[in-house]
């Protein structure tokens, strides 16, 4: 499957402008973290604290590891810890950072937690693939050895994507990769770089139009300005 991830430079390239914007000096969370690759990152542009939580024992060992020789472990510290009930006090981070997680969690109880240990100045970036198109939901449905039914049936939509603003109060995605997936094939040919770039130059136009835009594969979500709910005490 990681063939369809040789045309994401776009969405990483502006969830990267997203997430590390103001890092200097932060308190961020890798929300959900695996192997901690983006805490890494995060470290490394210049974040004062970084904290990386996950349920797998096996993920938190392989990010304590890759801090170590990243040179970062001073900096970043990583926990295993349930996503939903973290052990963090309400407001610590300036920044998080979530990445196809959201649709293995309770997605209300994911939101209401977020929400309440980000600072009231901080933002949430989200990356998740999205559900509408139907010719990429067939092929979900049709490849069961890369994941699980229950998954597949939640994978985010944009009324998921817009239930956050029940927990913040303001709410930025923008959609990437529907006409750029035409070069998968292609990504071993010595055109692939200037194909891609013609698609995703073409995704920039239609990908503006409202509809278009949830036949999309990829959202990038910025959520800022939590709503305090029920604070812990």
């Amino acid at each position: 499957n990681m063939k369809f991830y040789s045309v994401t430079k776009t969405s990483f390239a502006y969830r990267d402008a997203m997430l590390f914007d103001g890092i200097k000096g932060a308190v961020a969370l890798d929300y959900c973290c695996g192997n901690g690759e983006i805490a890494i990152e995060m470290a490394k542009k210049g974040a004062a604290k970084v904290y990386g939580i996950d349920i797998s024992s096996v993920a938190i060992e392989n990010a304590r590891e890759l801090a170590k020789s990243a040179g970062v472990s001073d900096i970043c510290e990583f926990v295993v810890m349930d996503a939903e009930h973290t052990k963090f006090a309400d407001g610590t981070f300036d920044v998080i950072h979530e990445y196809g997680a959201l649709h293995h969690l309770d997605l209300p109880a994911a939101f209401a937690e977020l929400s309440r240990i980000l600072k009231p100045n901080g933002k949430l970036v989200c990356t998740e693939a999205i559900r509408h198109n139907p010719l990429i939901h067939w092929y979900r449905n049709r490849t069961p050895h890369l994941r699980t039914e229950w998954e597949v049936e939640h994978i985010l939509g944009f009324p998921e994507i817009k239930s956050g603003g029940k927990y913040f109060s303001d709410i930025n995605h923008r959609s990437f990769h529907l006409a750029g997936l035409a070069a998968v094939p292609f990504r071993k040919t010595f055109f692939f770089d200037p194909l891609l770039g013609l698609l995703n130059a073409l995704d920039r136009v239609i990908l503006a139009i409202p509809y278009l835009r949830r036949l999309a594969w990829i959202a990038v979500v910025v959520y800022r300005k939590p709503k305090k709910r029920g604070l812990h005490v």
